[in-house]
């Protein structure tokens, strides 16, 4: 993360003149934030990025001319800037597309509602600082080993589950390790990603499309099964039964961050005792430390993404200082790192790794 003292400069791109206007609003009122400049189609925004060289641009993905991935890709390819997608509610598809385009996070644009203001002023203060330089380039890297699918090896006779933490920069983290993942992979993932409401679909079917196993928002209910991935919905705390059951309940109090990703953790840690693997992504915050713990306390073994990996180091890092993390690993390691854990082998070399 890159610090300085100056305000954060922000460009603002976005076709409605009404819902600019309301960001640019929100935006102006927080201490320590300068829009300097607006733009109402991907042309302009790309122009202006080369122009006022700001540190953070607001990016809509439906725009006249020259749509939002589109200028996501130029900007990228050209000035490379930190990008949170603005959007609706109805352009959730495209939203996390665009962040395959390099866009850091996204959000619902926000309404009257101060709370949905506050987010926004947050996100961009958080992804301004960070280095988009080496983000690139380590998402490079991790692209560059994602076209070499892992081979599953036998599963373990015990039974595993993989819970996975991630927040600002989590989808595309969760993007990179489960397109590495085989269809045939021997355990049931589950994902507790902060995200907007409604926005869980959306990314649930943006990762479908990147991986063999099946991705799907979690229903209340439904037994959990190996090779398949179940993401939380926004809306619901998550638990894990010890039947390998899923059970959404009333969203809990996790701060300001939803769903709550602890909660979704220590049900795995008790429902599965040692079996269980805790991974601990990007993101802002402490929401699923204590998950972490639970599961290194109950015997599991906990994974946390590093440093150089992570679009926010700061969920993760707390997790490491705390003493809960059995290993800190690269983005581009993680999908091994499983492999060895919940199937016994590591595609590398050819060689059998059978760690605990």
């Amino acid at each position: 993360m890159k610090h300085s003292d100056r305000p954060v400069r922000v460009l603002v791109v976005d076709d409605s003149t009404m819902a600019r206007d309301m960001i640019i609003a929100v935006l102006s009122s927080a201490p320590g934030i300068t829009v300097v400049g607006k733009a109402s189609n991907g042309l302009e925004a790309v122009a202006k990025v080369a122009a006022l060289k700001p540190d953070l641009v607001t990016m809509d993905i439906e725009m006249p001319l020259l749509g939002g991935l589109e200028a996501i890709e130029r900007i990228m390819a050209e000035h490379p800037v930190p990008i949170l997608v603005v959007t609706a509610r109805g352009g959730v598809h495209m939203a996390f597309a665009a962040v395959s385009k390099g866009a850091l996070d996204l959000i619902e644009k926000p309404d009257i509602d101060p709370k949905s203001g506050q987010e926004l002023i947050r996100k961009v203060r958080l992804l301004a600082g960070v280095d988009i330089t080496r983000h690139q380039a380590v998402r490079a890297r991790t692209e560059k080993m994602a076209r070499t699918p892992l081979a599953a090896g036998q599963p373990r006779p015990d039974g595993r589950i993989v819970a996975i933490a991630a927040s600002t920069g989590g989808p595309q983290a969760l993007q990179q390790i489960l397109s590495r993942l085989p269809a045939d992979f021997p355990a049931p993932i589950v994902i507790s990603q902060h995200i907007a409401d409604g926005f869980a679909q959306g990314m649930a079917d943006w990762l479908n499309c990147s991986t063999p196993l099946k991705v799907s928002v979690a229903r209340n209910n439904e037994q959990i099964r190996p090779g398949c991935v179940y993401v939380n919905p926004s809306e619901f705390s998550m638990r894990i039964t010890g039947q390998g059951a899923t059970i959404l309940g009333g969203q809990e109090a996790c701060r300001h961050y939803h769903p709550c990703c602890d909660t979704l953790l220590r049900s795995a840690a008790d429902a599965y005792g040692a079996h269980g693997v805790g991974v601990i992504l990007s993101g802002m915050g402490d929401d699923g430390v204590d998950g972490m713990r639970a599961i290194k306390t109950a015997g599991g073994t906990t994974l946390a993404q590093d440093a150089k990996s992570s679009v926010v180091y700061g969920m993760n890092r707390l997790a490491v200082e705390r003493g809960y993390v059995n290993r800190v690993v690269a983005l581009a390691d993680i999908a091994s790192e499983l492999a060895v854990l919940v199937g016994g082998t590591r595609e590398r070399g050819g060689q059998s790794d059978d760690r605990a």
